[in-house]
């Protein structure tokens, strides 16, 4: 069972729906008058001085927590993750991340079966605007599969032997179920990273990832000469901030390539990403250079790939976590 911490579900209940708006969804707002704002979806629901009320319904509240679950129909897990991200939610928690990560550390990793060929997946992928050359030679490197039975996209890490030791799955039909195959080690997480330059490219996930890849392309760069490297989702910083620590994947890209002195973070724009924008800028040493490059607009890189693609996608905050 998906389990989430206390004070998660505190700081997601202190969330209010303006904010929430303003960072996730802010093609949503339409102002009223004044500081009174309406949503493009229901111009009933009239939010303002930190409360919203859905007049034609009759429902009301204060926080964002209250506006996903009676409104928009969502559960309170799903609820929380849109707020605060993924990484909010355990899928198991077995006493607590230290135990968890030792497990994960003596069990092998366990892939799915392939497919024989990669269609589901590249249509899945071309369809959020990823670019064929990328699919391709992610599928040439081994570096994304399609899974059986269920057609999952799956997506590999390689420890410094070229052994495959972390694996990402997501859905690729309109379930958005994603997770980690068992046996994974996030210190190995997905990433493209054949350049040896001293640039550092950070994200939260796979699809982030490939979606900048395709951006450098559109923009006449070579997408193969960056070091570009996702955190899968896994990082979730300290309330006080200065505790936080260096998350695992990065840690160890970080040993393996002393070469570089320039972090560029790519992270969502909501609050979980700002939190984890803020923490890394706090806690990584001096001698690297930390450079905040969130998306110019929507909620995360594949968001504002698509709006430059003019490829309209469906509401991806209502993606979640699950381990199969």
């Amino acid at each position: 069972m998906p389990y989430i911490s206390p004070e998660v579900i505190l700081e997601a209940k202190q969330i209010d729906l303006l904010t929430y708006l303003q960072a996730c969804e802010p093609s949503q707002l339409v102002r009223v008058s004044g500081s009174t704002y309406c949503t493009k979806e229901h111009d009933s629901l009239k939010i303002s001085n930190g409360k919203w009320m859905w007049w034609s319904r009759g429902i009301g509240g204060k926080t964002a927590l209250d506006y996903l679950i009676k409104v928009q129909g969502y559960s309170f897990l799903e609820a929380v993750q849109a707020i605060l991200g993924n990484a909010t939610v355990a899928y198991p928690v077995m006493g607590n991340v230290q135990k968890e990560e030792a497990r994960a550390a003596e069990t092998p990793l366990l892939l799915p079966e392939k497919c024989k060929s990669a269609d589901k997946v590249t249509e899945y992928l071309f369809g959020r605007g990823i670019d064929y050359e990328i699919i391709n030679y992610c599928l040439r490197k081994g570096f994304l599969f399609e899974s059986l039975p269920y057609h999952n996209a799956v997506f590999v890490g390689f420890d410094e032997n070229g052994q495959a030791k972390y694996a990402a799955y997501r859905a690729t039909n309109a379930a958005r179920i994603m997770g980690d195959c068992s046996g994974s080690k996030k210190q190995y997480s997905f990433r493209i990273s054949d350049g040896n330059g001293r640039d550092l490219h950070l994200f939260e996930c796979a699809i982030d990832l490939l979606s900048y890849a395709t951006l450098m392309k559109l923009d006449g760069k070579d997408w193969r000469s960056e070091n570009l490297v996702s955190l899968s989702g896994v990082y979730q910083p300290k309330r006080d901030i200065a505790e936080s620590k260096v998350p695992v994947a990065l840690e160890v890209f970080l040993e393996q390539h002393p070469n570089i002195n320039r972090i560029v973070l790519h992270f969502d724009n909501d609050t979980a990403g700002r939190r984890i924008t803020e923490a890394l800028k706090t806690i990584l040493p001096d001698r690297y250079e930390v450079v905040d490059d969130p998306p110019p607009c929507g909620k995360d890189v594949n968001d504002f790939l698509c709006s430059k693609l003019h490829i309209r996608q469906p509401n991806h905050n209502r993606e979640r976590s699950v381990e199969r």
